[in-house]
């Protein structure tokens, strides 16, 4: 479906919890020397205006990044998030939300290497626009690029079709994450097989889904499928913000599930998830899930919180 446009819900909860895991998964991968590859399978336009004609209609962003923008108390792991959005807005004021692409690139080094998928024509075209206008500003800056081969590739196409042919990457070192519309309910079972596919040809990988809590049958089975593939742990959250509304309309709780997370992702999202849950809670139904094991085969438990 083509229909779907991030630039509707840029900057809100949702994309403060998947892009804080993001920027904290991405930050791991660069204690190790040996480069690795970011593998984006829906990428979307790479940047969007707060104050454009698609985020100003429902003003999302004020359920999430706004409420942070001049806290003073952000704890380590949110500073280096609101570093990366504040990046983008050196007039201090808030008029630009980066999405996963720009994020992976500002905290990425230069041997490492994106490959960004997006299919709706418009975005995949922004997409494209965005990082050209990046790559002339670093070029003005002096900033010039060292290592061979390109650093940033961007296909127009299906990421969960084009994920295939990258993996295992030559490194063997990569971090994928998948976030689809799932306006389209297959988008869930497509989900599932894509990371099923993914563990098999590269079962070192890191993978991190984010997915919307919805009632419906198909979300709230997602974790619980995932759960069951074989990987070195997983490590699964959720951020609710408000009570879900009597009609069923409106995102109130979203997650991010990670096949193979670092060993640190789970303590630091232990101590932070009550500070977002108070600084974005809207009323009491605010709070968060966190729980890790391994595969059902293996059973070595869950923790809950």
């Amino acid at each position: 479906m083509l229909s779907y446009r991030h630039a509707f819900h840029a900057g809100n909860h949702a994309d403060v919890l998947k892009h804080l895991v993001q920027i904290q998964l991405l930050k791991y991968m660069n204690q190790k020397d040996t480069p690795y590859m970011y593998i984006d399978t829906h990428a979307g336009a790479g940047v969007y205006a707060l104050d454009g004609n698609y985020a100003a209609k429902n003003a999302e962003f004020e359920t999430g990044i706004s409420k942070l923008w001049d806290r003073k108390d952000l704890p380590v792991p949110l500073a280096e998030y609101m570093q990366v959005v504040k990046a983008l807005n050196p007039s201090g004021k808030m008029r630009y939300y980066p999405g996963s692409p720009y994020c992976a690139d500002s905290i990425m080094r230069e041997q490492d290497r994106l490959r960004l998928f997006e299919l709706h024509p418009a975005d995949s075209k922004n997409l494209a626009d965005n990082f050209r206008k990046l790559e002339a500003h670093a070029a003005e800056q002096g900033q010039r690029q060292t290592v061979r081969g390109k650093r940033i590739m961007i296909e127009r196409g299906n990421g969960f079709q084009g994920l295939k042919a990258l993996l295992p990457p030559p490194s063997r070192r990569a971090l994928v994450l998948i976030d689809p519309p799932y306006e389209d309910k297959t988008d869930y079972r497509t989900v599932v097989q894509t990371v099923s596919d993914a563990l098999t040809r590269f079962a070192t990988g890191t993978y991190a889904v984010w997915y919307p809590v919805l009632n419906r049958l198909e979300s709230r089975t997602l974790p619980e499928k995932l759960k069951r593939l074989t990987a070195n742990g997983w490590l699964n959250v959720t951020l609710s913000v408000t009570t879900p509304s009597p009609d069923g309309f409106g995102l109130h709780s979203s997650g991010m599930f990670v096949h193979n997370p670092p060993w640190t992702l789970e303590p630091m999202l232990r101590e932070l998830m009550p500070y977002l849950v108070k600084t974005l809670g809207g009323d009491s139904g605010a709070g968060f899930t966190l729980e890790s094991g391994q595969t059902v085969a293996t059973n070595t438990g869950t923790r809950r919180v």
